[in-house]
């Protein structure tokens, strides 16, 4: 069972925001929510004839309020399936711009938003606007940071997680637990594809919390996207059950949620399940309610070095450079003794230390910094 790989699902990220920045820095808003219309009831004509949803749950919908954390793959899928089944509001949260080698998998974008190198946030504003007018987006060109996510997240019904990394998932579901706002894992790589559905309590459908079945993160570098390549049908199998089990939320139905850690392997078959119906009653997060990555502890301390370089001082991070060698060669080029670990990626150079210390060179961006670090080494 390949779970602790499949929650590392990385997207890429190449930030043009600073990393504190809130929904002051860059938001966008698509035009207001018009009155309903004839033309709106033949929309979601098929879809009101669904049992499971009807006149009732299609009004549910277009009350709702959703955010979501990254617009890569798996955040462009669950986006354009929300905004096509009349979900009313959409946050999007993204601090990437979008590249000509997310086209495989990212099915918002086009070639010429790679070619403008838009950010993803607003790109995936304009195509939801051409998609479906009546739905209302908000686009934050953001990292998403313990120093805004209250002000991001804020009005949100549920959270969607469409993120690169460890670090932004473990502090979501800090957020989550604090608020009591549910949350739904989604991630893939290579074939496979999981989601997991997180209610926090108090509630009689409260679920287990991502600490509650993994308390800490993977250590050591991991797999991603970039290095072990990932099948755009892994992609929409996570967005297509992701966003299923959020239509059951958000028209009223919890009692209808999966309540397992779910993955499956697209290219083999193989499939597994963990159950996660249950809080763990010795969780640090929803038992004894430790906040930790809501207050930054743990977080990677990140200093300028030199004019055009960021240093990211990751804690407790043992690197195999030889392992890591091996994922980044077919990328760009790498050089590595025992002591360091130089890899060149276009017009940037990340130098890894022992330790886990990166600098990341060809950039004074934090945010962009920490997205190529996420992207190559695995965060």
């Amino acid at each position: 069972m390949k779970a602790l790989e499949i929650i590392a699902e990385q997207q890429g990220g190449t930030p043009p925001s600073r990393e504190n920045a809130g929904p002051d820095v860059a938001s966008a808003q698509s035009p207001a929510v018009p009155a309903e219309t004839p033309a709106a009831d033949d929309r979601y004509s098929r879809q009101r004839l669904f049992p499971g949803i009807g006149d009732a749950g299609q009004q549910r919908l277009r009350a709702s309020h959703v955010a979501l954390v990254g617009c890569g793959a798996t955040g462009a899928a669950s986006s354009g399936l929300l905004a096509r089944a009349g979900v009313g509001t959409l946050i999007i949260i993204d601090r990437d711009f979008v590249e000509p080698s997310n086209l495989q998998r990212q099915m918002l974008f086009t070639e010429e938003d790679a070619r403008e190198a838009l950010p993803k946030a607003e790109a995936a504003r304009r195509r939801l606007a051409a998609i479906n007018a009546e739905v209302t987006v908000h686009a934050h060109i953001a990292d998403l940071v313990p120093a805004n996510i209250h002000t991001l997240l804020q009005g949100a019904d549920l959270v969607l997680d469409a993120t690169d990394n460890f670090e932004t998932r473990y502090l979501l579901n800090d957020y989550a637990v604090e608020t009591g706002t549910p949350w739904i894992y989604a991630a893939a790589i290579g074939s496979y594809a999981a989601t997991m559905n997180i209610i926090p309590g108090p509630s009689e459908y409260q679920t287990a919390c991502l600490a509650c079945i993994f308390p800490e993160p993977p250590g050591g570098t991991v797999e991603t996207c970039d290095t072990a390549g990932i099948l755009n049908t892994a992609v929409n199998l996570a967005a297509a059950l992701q966003s299923t089990e959020a239509i059951k939320l958000l028209t009223g139905q919890p009692q209808a949620m999966r309540r397992t850690l779910f993955s499956t392997d697209l290219w083999t078959g193989e499939h597994s399940e963990v159950n996660a119906g249950k809080p763990r009653a010795s969780c640090a997060v929803c038992g004894r309610r430790e906040f930790r990555h809501l207050r930054g502890e743990g977080r990677p301390h990140i200093t300028m070095c030199g004019r055009n370089s960021v240093q990211i001082h990751e804690h407790n991070r043992p690197v195999d450079f030889a392992e890591l060698a091996d994922r980044l060669r077919p990328l760009g080029d790498v050089r590595w003794n025992s002591m360091m670990l130089r890899f060149a990626y276009n017009n940037y150079t990340l130098t890894v230390f022992a330790d886990g210390r990166t600098v990341v060179q060809g950039t004074a961006e934090v945010p962009r910094a920490r997205a190529l670090y996420a992207r190559f080494i695995g965060s």
